[in-house]
């Protein structure tokens, strides 16, 4: 995959940490990154699951994994996963020294128990 609608590789992402949970002071398991405008959201497995919200909110449907390591794509509107794609603007995945979950100082003892 090359091209794709809903992508917008020159957009940076918005910050190294889910945007929501950032304002809140929440936590996340894992990153996505939305492929058109670069918010960044916590994954479906995290408690509050606004990557996913920000997809249905926005009607920006494709995002990318923003963990070290990845870079799969997936559509919440089609259902699709993609191996690769188009390059996006740096960064392309939290700081590695960031820890998962994240962020440091606010993930409960009892993390698991608040997983979807």
């Amino acid at each position: 995959m090359t091209e794709m609608p809903g992508i917008d590789p020159v957009v940076p992402p918005s910050g190294t940490g889910c945007v929501e949970c950032e304002e809140a002071g929440g936590w996340w398991l894992h990153l996505r990154r939305c492929a058109q405008c670069g918010h960044i959201g916590c994954c479906d497995t995290s408690p509050m699951q606004h990557a996913s919200g920000h997809a249905a909110d926005s009607r920006h449907p494709v995002i990318r994994s923003f963990e070290p390591g990845e870079e799969w794509f997936w559509n919440y509107e089609t259902e699709e996963f993609y191996e690769g794609g188009p390059a996006l603007a740096s960064p392309q995945h939290h700081p590695s020294d960031q820890p998962v979950p994240g962020p440091a100082g606010r993930v409960p003892r009892d993390w698991r128990a608040h997983l979807h």
